[in-house]
């Protein structure tokens, strides 16, 4: 399961980690995703959203 939104398409964002001496190791900020069972063109079917989607309510639960 690839960590994407299926209504939005967010995804992980990425970056660095910067310690107090300026050292810089990659890191990564990842959506907060939840599984839910939605209605997908009138079916029920289970998929992965973001919460902001929730939230909007673009995901209609069912």
């Amino acid at each position: 399961m690839a960590a994407k939104c299926e209504f939005c398409g967010k995804g992980p964002q990425f970056g660095n980690n910067v310690s107090h001496a300026n050292n810089k190791t990659r890191r990564r900020w990842n959506a907060n995703l939840q599984a839910v069972r939605a209605k997908v063109s009138g079916a029920s079917k289970r998929i992965t959203v973001c919460t902001s989607c929730i939230k909007t309510g673009k995901v209609v639960k069912g």
